[in-house]
């Protein structure tokens, strides 16, 4: 192009307050095509030039938190490299007496001891053990062997009842604070908190409490100032992360204990939680590159089942019928429901049949929980029918038997209830019974939560799976390394082991996309049943497609299909309100591209039957 051909035009710069020239090359000067391509190329270079610095930006961001978390990992090794395992502290043999006289325990399990040693010399502690792995003693028995009081943070009402009622039974000072207490009860633990010649040891609250009460937080400064204040320990402190399975906005509150209490130490407990949720907890506590304490996630005594629940009602009830008086005859155990109103309608229909079950959810009163409880520990009762508020940290060891009635939200919430079983070392057995309508029962109450989907389609995997080690999944999830072998065959794939058959999806994946397509074309949704229904011929004529063959295999496969694609982004749900609940709909999912692609493979490790 000639400079002649040039022309200069006159643009206002709003950012400057000044007129700017821009020249655009063209042969015909003339010509506002021309001069708009010019621009929108110019345009399209800054934004390729701006994404390129946005990716930079990007790389740089994620290399110093990397920088960072590697820094308090470095610390936090340090902190271990101590021998926290010595008994030569000066209050080493209080601890062994009391341990004996009060709590009646011989011996300290894996982790209790290094855990209280380090708390008791001010050193902020994270410990993740086992449910059932005796955590609550980390902080239980410095508490009684100290001088002043110990704060314990708990989510649960049902959690703190628990424990206070394992308390009392060895005549341990300890009182909870909560919305619901009385007048009487929060003016003697106000008071308890500045009096030196108090023997209150250990009080109880939940963190919508000490984010709410004013009060509260001026009697602990108080107590502060008079060094009263012997321990924060924080119960299942994966709840501060958002990254958490059981993300607790609450739990943002105490990020403030460290600044308005220094010196406190702050014990944070919980049976899981990846490296990803730890680094986040230690932010959000401010106590990075604290003492980090891991017991393997590994119950030897644990067999991990899962079983095919029946959609049938009857034939479903037929089958805790015959557990709990066959299998589980005269043994004690926990089954649980995802609803109220799951576990009321289930313990009816079991006393029905004859079995002694009681039902325990957080909206029944407080006394006829307690009544529930103690006929469960006694053994007038066999099994509790309960949902998750019931069972964290229960003062049984004798629990021969979980039973999930529905899959859990999270290979988390699932590890922490299944373990509930066998807390004595001897055998117990954990059975999920599994179907896949559940999963979308499930996922209407989780979708909202930051990872609550991604939770659920680990725990809907972990179900599909047909050949792997149970605990193998267990671990993976956990980032523990594992072999089949160490199963010592207990799990139902260990004991009875099957052929990995590995079949190609795609196909079936392509079929259904059709009928989501014929459902576009009606103007109407497809639910899972829906779906499932067109597929094998039954349900609405409008929503079948002549040209897709019904399976030769079983619905229970078809469902499998739908799960697994479900779980690797083949499919995807979409969430509709209506005026009384949510509803969850499927439809083509982000690798919906891929799939349509004849030559991609969808590997199902799954025998079609």
């Amino acid at each position: 192009m000639s400079a002649s051909s040039s022309k200069e035009i006159t643009v206002d710069n709003e950012n400057q307050g000044q007129n700017e020239i821009i020249t655009i090359d063209g042969e015909d000067q003339d010509n506002e095509k021309d001069e708009i391509t010019a621009i929108d190329f110019e345009l399209k270079q800054i934004e390729y030039e701006m994404q390129k610095l946005e990716d930079r930006k990007q790389i740089l961001i994620q290399r110093k938190e990397k920088l960072k978390d590697d820094a308090l990992l470095k610390r936090s090794l340090s902190v271990s490299k101590k021998d926290w395992t010595k008994e030569d502290f000066s209050w080493s043999k209080d601890l062994r007496k009391a341990l004996k006289d009060v709590f009646k325990i011989d011996k300290l399990r894996e982790l209790q001891l290094p855990t209280m040693n380090a708390i008791m010399s001010n050193v902020d502690v994270i410990l993740i053990m086992p449910t059932g792995g005796g955590k609550s003693l980390c902080y239980q028995l410095p508490a009684v062997i100290s001088k002043g009081i110990t704060i314990v943070v708990s989510p649960l009402i049902s959690l703190m009842e628990d424990q206070l009622h394992g308390l009392q039974k060895h005549n341990v000072k300890a009182r909870m604070l909560s919305a619901k207490g009385s007048k009487e009860n929060v003016k003697v633990i106000m008071n308890a908190l500045v009096d030196k010649k108090s023997d209150l040891k250990l009080i109880y609250v939940t963190p919508e409490y000490m984010a709410k009460s004013n009060r509260f937080m001026n009697k602990l400064q108080k107590a502060f100032e008079m060094k009263r204040l012997d321990c924060f320990a924080i119960d299942e402190v994966h709840c501060c992360s958002q990254w958490g399975h059981d993300f607790r906005p609450d739990y943002k509150f105490l990020g403030i204990l460290k600044s308005m209490f220094p010196g406190v130490p702050v014990l944070g407990l919980t049976a899981t939680a990846p490296a990803k949720i730890i680094v986040d907890i230690q932010k959000m506590l401010d106590i990075q590159g604290c003492l980090v304490l891991r017991a393997t996630f590994n119950r030897p005594n644990l067999f991990y089942e899962v079983r095919r629940k029946p959609t049938d009602k009857e034939t479903c009830l037929a089958m805790i019928e015959n557990l709990l008086k066959n299998r589980f005859k005269d043994k004690s155990g926990i089954i649980y429901t995802t609803t109220i109103k799951d576990a009321e309608q289930l313990t009816t229909d079991l006393r029905a049949l004859g079995l002694k079950v009681g039902c325990y959810h957080a909206m029944l009163e407080a006394d006829y929980r307690s009544e529930v409880y103690s006929k469960w520990i006694s053994g007038k009762y066999q099994a509790v029918v309960a949902t998750i508020a019931f069972g964290l940290g229960i003062d049984k060891p004798d629990v021969r038997f979980v039973i999930h009635h529905c899959i859990s939200k999270s290979m988390e919430n699932f590890y922490q209830e299944s373990g509930r079983a066998g807390r004595d070392g001897k055998k117990a057995v954990s059975i999920v019974l599994y179907r896949l309508l559940d999963v979308f029962k499930l996922s209407t109450m989780v979708f909202q939560d930051k990872v609550g989907l991604q939770n659920l389609y680990k725990m809907l995997e972990y179900c599909l799976d047909q050949t792997s080690c149970r605990r193998s999944l267990i671990a993976v999830h956990f980032e523990e390394s594992w072999t089949r072998s160490d199963c010592a065959e207990m799990c139902d794939h260990c004991r009875k082991p099957k052929e990995s058959k590995q079949v190609n999806i795609a196909p079936y994946c392509r079929h259904l996309y059709q009928f989501m397509t014929r459902a576009v074309q009606n103007e109407t949704r497809l639910t899972a049943l829906k779906l499932i229904d067109a597929w094998y011929g039954k349900g609405a004529t409008t929503l079948r497609v002549s040209s897709v063959p019904i399976p030769k295999f079983t619905r229970e496969s078809g469902e499998a299909i739908i799960g697994h694609l479900l779980g690797n982004g083949y499919l995807q749900e979409d969430f509709h309100f209506s005026a009384y609940s949510t509803i969850s709909y499927l439809k083509r999912g982000p690798k919906a591209a891929l799939a349509l692609d004849n030559t991609h493979e969808i590997l199902f490790n799954y025998e079609l039957h």
